[in-house]
Formats: structure tokens, sequence, C-alpha cells
């Protein structure tokens, strides 16, 4: 049974959020409001795990993503919706920083915790590898090729390009799930690794949660059903009082004079926390094979989902879309497809490869502050 506050954080968020929504707060009721934004991500992690344990690996750690993503799209199109000069590139700077954020930040981190502990992170390279082609892919169509088409002025696709890329976009991550779910579900599962413990190493309180978690019985299917509404009360409520927090950041990054792009950043950051946090955790357990999961998957979905939702949103929106990158972004992307690559490939990470990867992301976010 899930601990007490697991079920009654997300409520209590969710109740905060119908009070303040459209509110100016005072400094005190803010600090409440972040409180509860941070109890709802570590619900959020907790449910998430309970209905992955359900489904079984890998469908499990695509969970998180999709959830998270769903909300992620609502939020952009409720934004954009909303008007003003900054919601023209909201999609493109949230996408983005969506693909950085997990390919590096995410990755690299988990990266970082299974080689510090085990010294060589071990991982499926065939459905590692897999995912990675789709999301450099989806980036490539989306968010590069806007930059350099002619049919419309400026990173803009028109009409018919912008079909083609939604289009393309929700067929490939499709057939991902299917891929991954489906026909070569084993590529996505954990790696074992041969010779775990030294003979005079003892297992470590994690290795022993590990293994409990591994013999214990899956949860029940109204259990399993509890923690799946839970968890959509839990994103709802992160996304929602990320979104009443908005305006506060947007005064800090306003008064700090950095760029309005900031804003999406912080936001996607908050958003990503659940997926973060579960991965993290999972890095810790020897199961980075599912932390890449998750941060790939993550990656995707944003493009997969956001694309074909904003592609039909611009039916009713207002102003240009922009989705082309900027030079200084298309060399960050390109430089996290060739270093994705060569992290994939042989299938083992060591400290070195995480690191680099953090350094990507740590680049990501320095420039989107200072460009």
């Amino acid at each position: 049974m899930p601990h007490r506050s697991t079920i009654a954080v997300p409520l209590l968020a969710l109740a905060a959020l119908v009070a303040v929504w459209g509110r100016e707060l005072p400094a005190p009721v803010e600090i409440v409001v972040v409180a509860l934004l941070a109890g709802s991500v570590l619900a959020a992690v907790h449910h998430a795990e309970v209905v992955a344990h359900r489904v079984g690996e890998p469908f499990g750690s695509l969970i998180l993503a999709v959830a998270v993503t769903i909300i992620e799209v609502a939020l952009i199109i409720t934004l954009m919706l909303s008007g003003g000069p900054g919601t023209a590139s909201l999609a493109r700077d949230t996408v983005f920083a969506a693909v950085m954020i997990t390919c590096n930040g995410i990755a690299g981190l988990s990266l970082l915790v299974t080689a510090l502990r085990r010294r060589v992170a071990v991982f499926n390279p065939e459905g590692t590898g897999a995912a990675l082609a789709t999301v450099i892919t989806l980036a490539a169509l989306s968010l590069v090729l806007p930059t350099f088409t002619t049919g419309a002025a400026g990173p803009e696709l028109t009409g018919p390009q912008l079909v083609f890329a939604a289009v393309a976009s929700l067929v490939l991550y499709a057939l991902f799930v299917v891929v991954q779910n489906v026909r070569h579900r084993d590529y996505f599962l954990p790696v074992a690794r041969t010779g775990r413990h030294a003979p005079d190493n003892e297992p470590t309180a994690d290795d022993l949660e590990a293994s409990a978690d591994e013999h214990a019985d899956a949860p029940t299917p109204r259990a399993a059903l509890s923690s799946l509404l839970l968890l959509v009360a839990a994103l709802v409520a992160v996304v929602g009082l990320a979104k009443v927090e908005s305006g506060t950041i947007e005064s800090v990054v306003t008064g700090a004079g950095l760029p309005q792009a900031v804003v999406g950043v912080a936001i996607a950051l908050l958003i990503l926390l659940p997926e973060t946090l579960a991965a993290v955790r999972n890095a810790r357990r020897d199961r980075v094979q599912i932390s890449l999961n998750l941060a790939l998957g993550s990656a995707m979905a944003s493009i997969g989902l956001t694309i074909p939702a904003i592609a039909i949103a611009s039916i009713w929106l207002e102003g240009p879309l922009l989705l082309g990158l900027g030079p200084t972004q298309i060399v960050l992307l390109a430089l996290t497809a060739g270093v994705g690559v060569l992290t994939v490939m042989p299938g083992r990470a060591t400290v070195l490869q995480a690191t680099v990867h953090l350094s990507i992301c740590a680049a990501f976010l320095f420039l989107a502050a200072y460009p």
C-alpha cells in the first residue's frame, strides 16, 4: 500500500491549484505552492513506479514520459492561445529544451550515478541506439529543417510542410512504441551484469532494495488503477503549479535581463523533475537501461506528440509558428547526436561519457541564459 502522503499530496496540490489559479500570490502562499509542487513530483515518481511494476518493462517506462508530455502539450497550447510576442517560439524552445535536458542531463546523470557505483554502466546498445536514432531524426525533421526551407519567410514551415512533419513525427513515435513493446521488447530490458558483486563486497542497501523490488508481488489491478489516476493528478498538479509559478519566474528573468527563452527552460526543468528522479532511482539500482528508456522516451514523446498537436492547434493560433532552431542550438543538437552515438555504440559507459553529456547540458543551460 502506498504511503498516505503519496495520496494526500496530489489531491492537496490540485485543490491548491484551483484556489490560486489566476491570482496574485503573497510570498507565504508562494512558499506553500512550491512545497506542494515538490511533493507532487515525489508522488508522481512513486505512482509511476507502481504502474510500471504492474505492466512490466519496457512499457512501464513509457507511462511517465507519455503522461508528462501530454500535459506539457496542453500547457504549451494554453500559453500560445493566451497570445503575446514571446509565444511564437514557445513550442520550439520547450521541445528543444526537453531534448537537451533528457538526452544530456537525465541520461548523463543516470550514467554518472551507475558508473560511480559500478565503475561501468552497462546497457543494451540495440534498443538505446534505436531510440537515439529516432530522437535525432525527429529533431532534424521538426526543428532543424524549418531553418533551411524556403517556402515560408523565417524559420517556419508552410502548411504542407507542417503536415508532413506532424505525420512523420507521429508515425515514427508510434512505430517505436510498437518495436519497444512488441517486436523487440528484449532490446529495452535491463542487461544482466555478470559478477555483479565481488566476492569480498557486501550488497549495498540499494542492491537489497532493488532485489526486493524485483521479487515483490505485482500490485493488484485496483491498486495499479488507483496509482494511475493519482499519477495523472500529480502530473496535472506539477504542470499547473509550474504555470502558476511561471509568472514569478518570468518576473525574475525579466528583472535579471535574461532572454525570454529562459522562462521555457525553467518550466521544462520543473516538468521533467519526475522523470529525472525516476531515472536516477533506477540508475542507483543498476538499471541504467530503464533510465535511458525514460530519458530518450521522454525526448521522443516530446517531439512526436507536440509537433502533431501544435500542427492541429495552428489552425486556431494567431501569428507565426517559429520551429527552426538558431545556429547555436543546431550546433548543440549536432554535438548531442554525435556524442550520443559514440556513447551508445559500445553498450558501456564510464564517468567520462557521463560527464561529457552533463557538460553539453550545462552548455545549453548557460547559453540559454547568455546567448
